[in-house]
């Protein structure tokens, strides 16, 4: 067979075992981001928000839909990978694909698949739900949608590095406990980062988060905090840096071979 044709089925196998994976296991990976998401617009959205009022010229429970949105793809397709590539560490399945002729960026691409398309069906599932609290039309579907494949993509790839330094389970909760959670929760979220002072919106300036947000909130509302150019560029740098970062690791055998 012409290596094509084998990269082309490697990549298949790794993607479509990461597809089942997480499916079959839905109540645990598909199901809770959807009830979380539910009860921050039943709290934040019908009882908080009224007393908020009015951001950026929609109400507060449209206002937040970008957010949340974004948050359970970026939970989601981090999640995804990290425990499934710290798994087979864990289980000693990656030296079946380290023993094999199967390239580096065929297995980064394959893992990396599979967490965006967790991120898809969440994030799809979310945004079903959040039509039944707030009427959305978008903006730009283009934009929406290239902000939401981006963004599961460089946090598939942030999992994959959390997952490759991991030595244990307690490895794999760190950084979404003490970094990622408080990134997403001060990345413009629930608010717009010009009601803060202005030395908290320059440092705000420094949560790459932030930019990927608000560059969502524009494919959806119209409004953003962030020039979009400027969004863009700090995401796709970030995907590059990460990408990179993480085949380097994979060909060095760091974490993996001893």
């Amino acid at each position: 067979m012409k290596r094509a044709s084998l990269n082309r089925i490697a990549f298949q196998t790794i993607y479509i075992k990461e597809v089942l994976r997480f499916m079959r296991i839905w109540l645990q990976t598909v199901v809770p981001p959807a009830v979380t998401t539910a009860l921050y617009f039943v709290i934040f959205g019908n009882l908080i928000g009224e007393r908020i009022g009015e951001m950026d010229g929609y109400n507060y429970i449209e206002f937040i839909v970008p957010g949340l949105i974004l948050m359970s793809v970026i939970t989601s397709s981090y999640s995804n990978v990290v425990s499934s590539f710290y798994f087979s560490k864990f289980g000693h399945h990656i030296e079946e694909l380290l023993v094999s002729p199967v390239p580096n960026w065929i297995i980064l691409m394959g893992y990396i698949c599979g967490g965006v398309t967790r991120g898809v069906v969440v994030g799809v599932l979310v945004t079903g739900i959040s039509l039944l609290f707030a009427d959305i039309n978008i903006h730009s579907y283009l934009l929406t949608l290239t902000i939401f494949v981006l963004t599961s993509v460089l946090f598939s790839l942030a999992g994959f590095i959390n997952a490759i330094y991991a030595n244990s389970f307690d490895d794999i909760s760190i950084v979404p406990t003490f970094v990622l959670t408080p990134l997403t929760y001060l990345g413009g979220v629930f608010y717009s980062i010009q009601l803060l002072p202005e030395f908290w919106q320059n440092l705000s300036l420094a949560n790459p988060v932030l930019y990927m947000v608000n560059a969502f909130r524009y494919g959806i509302l119209g409004v953003s905090d962030i020039n979009l150019g400027v969004a863009f560029a700090i995401i796709l740098l970030f995907i590059v840096v990460l990408a990179g970062f993480s085949l380097s690791l994979l060909q060095r055998g760091v974490g993996i071979k001893s």
